[in-house]
């Protein structure tokens, strides 16, 4: 379905310049009122591409796991995955090298094409071969080849063991595409994606958002795929997800019912009123709270002259008041994290705050004075665009200059890409970032923020961690018995401080009171389950 030009004038979506639809629904079909069991969701998560090969952030994966299958999923709060597309599957090797996969017989996608061992091959291939730079294709890294045996078996082989191999193919980085639809070596365009999910694609609309020249989602509708033969049960009939580049949009269209229910994209003093209301017995809102594996850190280039000394990081390590933050700009919205891994995954320990304990100015100048740094150190702390505005970077700078030790200077960056591209460049000194793991395995949430490559581009690399530890971690295909290898890993950051873990994010959704299904959905495993959300009659 479609909306009208009138219609999206209305949405509330700031700073819309431009809108183009495309799909299958007519414009008639889009004046029509939504049906009883139709739900509309809400998000700031902003994203512009829908193939499998080419997306790798939440925006798009948000769709893409109810969209598309994969041999593997998540289950609700499961730290490991279980067989989705495929029947069963399985390492067969004793040092987790070759892994083998069965599926299901019978299975379609959504246009009525088999899906078969040769669209898992095709798929995995393609993802591999075209490399798109904003793609998922580095977790697909050790896969050496992989190949079909027949229509129903499938056999990775691996350059190195990967324990994590399962968890990775159970992502949309492992989503299985139509080799009949999806050309090998670029990406397919939005309207013509078809999957074998629970939903189907029923309409696209893109926004060019004010000041903006790239294109991205506006709304994206879903409607129950009738070729799917998987397990999950529907509790609605159509699915839409409308995306927002302001908080104050988003929380409007919920205030006028034009979205049924939102993420955790509200900003956070919104949300704590929104809690409080319902708390008091007010407003038209129900809230739900729960596990979030997103976090967020201070990153330092350890290759400038004055953050690469590791008395000025583990300065800032004694400075920083998570409390305080996670009270006063957040809202409680948030936790404060002493752990690259989150509460609730497998590794999480407390490294940074055994290390550091409570802010302490003393201890915090002792560093300083053991390295014979001059003070104030001059510090350039830099942020993307936040929804606390600048209340999150402007208050660690307030902690930061406690007791005269530092002198910062911040800088804010709204362009996503520019800010980017700052960091890989090395620009800035300390800077603030945020991870959203791909699967809630202990090694997504440390593996790539600290090896050689790191996508945090810290430039810091210690051999016991990338030579020794790690590898030795992703030989262990029991993941439950993984957390004294990333515990010392812990323990060797705190000491040296890359980065600071600062805290880890609630999940937090605002829904109308119809809206079912929300707190069975909301878990560590980062997939937002459309199929688990109803709604009562109003």
């Amino acid at each position: 379905m479609k909306t009208s030009a009138e219609r999206l004038a209305a949405l509330g979506c700031a700073g819309l310049v431009a809108v183009t639809v495309a799909g299958c629904g007519s414009v008639t079909d889009a004046v029509k009122g939504d049906s009883s069991k139709s739900i509309t969701m809400g998000t700031r998560a902003l994203t512009s591409v829908l193939d499998p090969a080419g997306a790798y952030d939440t925006g798009s994966w948000l769709v893409l796991s109810n969209t598309f299958q994969s041999l593997l999923a998540f289950p609700p709060a499961a730290s490991s995955p279980t067989p989705d597309a495929a029947q069963s599957c399985e390492f067969v090797s004793g040092d987790t090298t070759q892994y083998h996969c069965v599926l299901r017989p019978g299975q379609k996608f959504a246009n009525g094409h088999a899906l078969t061992a040769a669209d898992v091959v095709f798929s995995i291939q393609r993802t591999k071969k075209i490399k798109d730079p904003n793609g998922p294709g580095g977790l697909l890294d050790t896969i050496k080849s992989v190949e079909a045996k027949g229509d129903n078996e499938v056999v990775f082989h691996l350059s190195a063991p990967d324990a994590t191999l399962p968890a990775k193919l159970a992502t949309p980085a492992g989503a299985i595409v139509d080799h009949e639809v999806y050309p090998a070596d670029k990406l397919l365009d939005n309207d013509k994606v078809v999957g074998s999910g629970p939903y189907k694609f029923d309409s696209v609309e893109t926004m060019t958002p004010e000041g903006g020249s790239a294109k991205v989602l506006a709304k994206v509708v879903l409607t129950p795929n009738g070729k799917y033969a998987g397990d999950a049960k529907l509790q609605n009939d159509k699915f839409t997800v409308r995306y927002f580049d302001s908080p104050t949009a988003l929380k409007d269209e919920l205030d006028k019912g034009g979205v049924d229910l939102t993420d955790n994209s509200l900003e956070p003093n919104t949300a704590a009123r929104i809690l409080d209301d319902q708390q008091n017995g007010k407003g038209d809102l129900t809230v739900v709270q729960g596990d979030s594996s997103d976090t967020n850190s201070i990153a330092f280039n350890t290759k400038d002259a004055t953050t690469g000394n590791p008395a000025v990081r583990q300065a800032v390590a004694q400075l920083v008041d998570r409390k305080a933050l996670a009270r006063d700009v957040f809202a409680r919205t948030v936790q404060p994290l002493y752990s690259m891994v989150p509460t609730g995954i497998t590794g999480h320990n407390t490294a940074f705050y055994d290390k550091y304990n409570e802010p302490d100015v003393s201890k915090a100048k002792a560093y300083l004075a053991a390295a014979k740094i001059p003070t104030p150190v001059k510090l350039n702390l830099a942020s993307g665009r936040s929804r606390t505005g600048t209340s999150e970077i402007d208050t660690l700078k307030r902690q930061l200059e406690t007791g005269g030790l530092f002198q910062v200077t911040t800088q804010i960056e709204n362009d996503s890409t520019a800010y980017q591209k700052g960091r890989s460049e090395g620009k800035y000194q300390a800077y603030l970032v945020g991870w959203t793991a791909d699967y809630p395995d202990p090694d997504n949430y440390i593996g790539p923020l600290v090896s050689e490559d790191s996508v945090y581009h810290t430039g810091w690399v210690d051999e016991r961690v990338s030579q020794k530890l790690l590898p030795e971690g992703l030989k262990q295909a029991d993941r439950g018995a993984v957390n004294g290898i990333y515990n010392q890993v812990q323990g060797i950051v705190a000491e040296n401080v890359p980065l600071i873990p600062m805290f880890q994010s609630k999940a937090f959704f605002a829904a109308k009171p119809y809206v079912t299904g929300v707190e069975s959905t909301i878990d560590t495993t980062g997939v937002f389950r459309f199929w688990e959300i109803g709604r009562n009659k109003k």
